[in-house]
Order: C-alpha cells, then structure tokens, then sequence
C-alpha cells in the first residue's frame, strides 16, 4: 500500500515549507482569520482522505481507490491522533471573534470534532474490531461485488480494487492480532455477538473463486474493455480471490471459531469492560451531542414509551379493535391483509410511494437536492442479515444516485403498514434529502458537507417519519399505527441501550421489555437487541435528535406566530449540513430573532 509513505511525504513537505526562510521584507501583511481558517479545513480534509481511501471513494474522490487503511493498526491509529492534536493547535491560534456568523459554525464544529475524537482515543475500541452488526468483512464483500460503492466500470477501476485486496487483507491480520491482545486485557466482543458473525465469515469460504460474490465484477465487466484486459483480469481476480481473500477469510474464522469464541465475554453491556462506565458515557456525549447522562435519557425513553401507547390506542379505537394494547401488537403482527405475497410486490410499492412523496414534498420545502435517487432490492448475499430498508448516499457529481434499498427478504414478515415511515426516513425528505443538500453545498467546507452528526442525521430522519401526518401520508389509521410504531422503537432504544450499557441488563431483559411494549416479531426483536449490543449509544441518536428539532421548531412557531413558514423553517435547519445539536439550536434561535 502506498498510504503510509504518501501521507508522510505530504506532511514532510508541509513542515518543509512552513519551516523555509522567507523572502525579506519591511512589511509583513496578515493572513486573513477567514482565510486562514479555510486553508486549515482544507488542508485536514485532503490529509484526511489519505487516511481514509474508503471516505474519499463514498464521496467521488477516486485519488485513493486502490487502498484500504488498517485504521486499526497502530501507525495509522497514531497519525490519525497526531492530526487531530495539530490541527487543533492551529485552530486555536486564529481569531474566533474575527469571523462571519457561518465561519464562526465552523471553527466551533471542527473544534468539538477533534476534542471528541482525542477524547475517545484513550477508550481501545481497535482490539474489538469486529461483530455480527459491523464488520470490515462484511463491509469488503459489498464493496467489492460490484453493487458498492467502489466503481467498476473501467480497467483502471478493476486493477484499483487489487490493490484495495491487499490492504484488507493487511486489516485482516491486524483483526486477528488485536483480538488476541484485547483478550489479554478483558476487552472483548459478547459471545453471542461474534457466533453470530461466524456464518456471515462461512458464507464467503466457496471452493473456487468463479463462486465468490468477489468474482461477480468480472462477470459483468464493460463490453468496452479489450479481449486481452479481460482476460488479464480474470487471471488476476481469479489469483487474488484463491490466495488472498479466501485464505483471509478462513484464517479470521478458525482464529474467533478456535480462539476467540472461547474468550468471548458472555455479559453484553459495554460496562462489564474495564473503564466501560467511562466509555459509554463518552459514547453518549458523542453521539448525541448533549450533556445528558445515560439515567436521564433512560427516563426520556421511558416517558416517550408510555406518551407513544397512549396514541396507539387511539388508532385501535379508529380500527375498532376491543382487546388489550399487547392484543392489537399480536394482531397486526400476524393478520396477512397486512404482508404481501411476492417480494416484488413490496419493491414496487416502494417506488410507487417515492414518486407520489417526491409529488407532495414541495408543500413542506424549497429546497431539492440534485442528485437522482432510485429504489432498489437488497442484494440476495446480503438479504438475510440487513435490516429492512436503508439509504447509500449518491455522489455529489450526479454519477451515483442515492439508493433507497428495501429488503424483501421472508416478505412474509415485513408488514405494509411501516413502509410509509421507513421510506420518509431514509428516502424523501429524510437522509436523501439531508445527506444530498449538505453534500451539493459547495460553499460549506467539505468536513461539513461529507462529515456529519449522527444526532443530527438521525434526528431528521425520525422527524421526517412525522412530517408524514402533515403530508397526509396517514390517513389510514394503520399507516399511522406504523410511524407510532416505528416513533416508539426509537424511544425503546433509549430505555434498552442505556439499560444494556449503564444499568447491567441482560439480553432477555431487554427482549421482555421489546415484547411487553411493542409490536415486534421474534426476529426483528433479537436483531434490534445484537444491535445495540454492538454499536453502544448509537441508538440514543434517533430520539434525541427528534425531540430536539420538534423543540426548535415549537419554539419557532411559538414565537413567530403568523410569519412561520415551514418551507423556510426547514431550509434553514438544512442549508447549513448536520450540526452538532447545540451548535443547531443557538443556530435556529438566531434565525428567529433575526425575523423578530
């Protein structure tokens, strides 16, 4: 891999420079603060690429296709530290006072972003590198099937995905090498978690590499590409494929099938590690850049829960159902009126919904992204272990649209009544709106048009799923049972996350408290509760998020009266790119005042 030597070159030339002699002078002009500032954005952006092939492929940036980092190893975990500390250094020396309203936005979000960032490096998150919910396996086997975000459309395209092997098969080892010392220290992944794992590794162990979802690329290359160029890179998929990925793909299973498995910590809670306490609490401020604790989220939850009932059993008195809430949960959960018959049903009422709410959205906003969107089908090697629908961004240029794919996996599970919610939030107006706006926004500085706060992103799409009502998009009372439901699983999500991580539940506990208050199959169940086991606290962002732009937007309403205009309202909570939640309120209260 040429990312380690290229990115020292890159900060030697830098410490070069800034260390030349410079030309006499008898009057020496200061830098513009404005200026200044922009020209260190700039420069962290491009020196971050460097250690992010990946990042800087998802938003077209195609210098670094032919790498894969082994961010967990740890020259790159060091780099990635020094550059946070430098660069933090640097902005503390510029004039904040000296700058715009929008320029001062970014200084203080690029200032909690390196403080959250070295904050978290005293936690070991790199000696447990890998679960069931998020794996640099996984990860590899769509980016490399050619539905991915790495392009294969020319020969250049096909030998930068070569190059991008060896690197992961770097990660690999290093995988192995940090599990083994994370369980010298206590730091482990939930057994449970990891057996899971086991057959997403196994279904990529086939006898030959014409088997692999690896080699699919080769199968469908261009009609354009010379008979030698096919050739040569049949050989040489076939070559890598049988040497490298499948050996590293075997060498990861037997080490967590004869090692790790029998380390493997059997509490689920992140608190059972050492300093847990600590590293959840971290996570939490993270995530949902807030002071609140883990207790009093836990309270929020529980608060919303009960609010939340209390709705649905207005939509069982619209249905007319006579029984308890646990009754109707059961009901809608089995009745088949509520389940297609044929997966392809369900992917064309998807695209049926997203042109009639594309039709609608100009009522609630002014500004539309330009980057095409589509709906597409799960992938089959892939259906049986994603959740139901989620959103790719597209690429700011236009080439790759941003996808909305709907998983019609055992359709026989998949109710109709939750599709409108799920689609406003991960479709229009949810991430591809708020994802595509602030990545199309090309006076903002790119580590605010491609980075991002998870409170922010998820709290605009949970608030896009109640946009819904004023859409008119409920008005059977089962699709409005739906974004109650899908409304409460986020609210869920507070009390269990908070409940696994600070307070010690176990997985069935936080499955009896799913099952008493909520509509939710076994499987959706289980899947939910692994989930938060693996990625502590990022469920608290959908909720949190929510309440807060709700808050923002009452108090808008409130104090505008008659001159709040919702397509402006939300114009102004988009224009500026995911903000930290804090950062969005001042923001939004200035906007008011400024109307005032």
């Amino acid at each position: 891999m040429t990312l380690r030597p290229a990115f020292l070159l890159v900060t030697a030339l830098f410490v070069v420079a800034c260390g030349s002699d410079q030309p006499a002078s008898s009057e020496v002009v200061a830098e513009d603060p404005a200026e200044t500032l922009n020209k260190l954005f700039d420069e962290h952006f491009e020196r971050s690429l460097m250690l992010s092939p990946i990042g800087a492929t998802s938003i077209g940036d195609d210098r670094y296709d032919d790498q894969y980092a082994n961010s967990i190893g740890p020259e790159h975990r060091e780099l990635s530290q020094a550059l946070d500390e430098e660069f933090l250094q640097r902005l503390l020396k510029i004039d904040r006072d000296a700058l715009s309203s929008q320029d001062k936005l970014s200084y203080d979000f690029f200032k909690l972003k390196r403080e959250i960032s070295l904050a978290g490096d005293q936690f070991p998150w790199h000696l447990a590198p890998m679960n069931q919910f998020r794996s640099a396996t996984s990860s590899f086997v769509n980016l490399g099937s050619g539905s991915g975000i790495h392009p294969f459309k020319t020969v250049k395209n096909y030998d930068d995905f070569l190059g991008r092997i060896d690197g992961f098969v770097v990660y690999v080892d290093q995988s192995i090498d940090n599990m083994k010392e994370g369980i010298r220290q206590g730091v482990t992944q939930p057994k449970i978690l990891m057996a899971k794992l086991v057959p997403q590794l196994e279904s990529q162990l086939v006898d030959s590499a014409e088997e692999s979802g690896f080699y699919s690329p080769v199968l469908n290359m261009p009609d354009d590409f010379s008979e030698a160029d096919k050739e040569r890179l049949r050989g040489a998929y076939k070559e890598a494929i049988e040497s490298k990925i499948l050996p590293a793909f075997e060498r990861l299973n037997n080490f967590i099938g004869d090692e790790y498995m029998g380390a493997a910590r059997e509490s689920v809670g992140l608190f059972a590690v050492p300093d847990g306490e600590a590293w959840y609490a971290h996570n939490v401020r993270a995530i949902t850049t807030t002071d609140y604790t883990p207790e009093e989220i836990h309270q929020i939850g529980l608060g919303e829960v009960e609010r939340i009932h209390g709705e649905m059993r207005g939509v069982m008195e619209a249905v007319g159902f006579e029984g308890s809430l646990n009754e109707f949960f059961e009901y809608v959960y089995s009745d088949p009126q509520f389940f297609f018959d044929e997966p392809e049903e369900l992917i064309q009422a998807y695209r049926d919904m997203s042109a009639h709410i594309e039709s609608l959205a100009p009522g609630l906003f002014k500004l539309f992204p330009k980057t095409p969107f589509e709906v597409r089908r799960v992938e089959p090697f892939r259906e049986a272990s994603s959740s139901k629908g989620s959103y790719q961004s597209g690429s700011p240029d236009g080439t790759r649209p941003g996808i909305f794919y709907a998983n019609a996996y055992n359709v026989g599970i998949r109710p109709k009544w939750d599709m409108i919610s799920l689609f406003l939030h991960e479709a229009i107006p949810g991430h591809h709106f708020q994802i595509s706006l602030a990545r199309e926004s090309e006076d903002l500085p790119r580590f605010r048009r491609f980075g991002g706060s998870t409170a922010y992103t998820e709290g605009w799409g949970l608030y896009s799923e109640y946009l819904g009502r004023e859409m008119g998009l409920y008005e059977d009372p089962m699709d409005l049972f739906g974004s109650l439901n899908a409304e409460l699983w986020r609210s869920i999500r507070l009390v269990v996350d908070t409940g696994i991580h600070a307070k010690g539940w176990t997985r069935q506990q936080v499955l009896d408290f799913m099952y008493a208050n909520s509509a939710v199959s076994e499987t959706r169940a289980v899947s939910e509760a692994e989930r938060f086991m693996a990625i502590p606290g990022q469920a608290l962002a959908y909720k949190i998020g929510q309440l807060k732009i709700l808050e923002i937007r009452r108090s808008a309403e409130a104090r505008l009266g008659d001159a709040f205009d919702i397509r402006e309202f939300h114009a102004q909570l988009l224009k500026d790119g995911p903000l930290p939640l804090s950062m969005l309120e001042a923001k939004m209260n200035r906007w008011v005042e400024s109307l005032m």
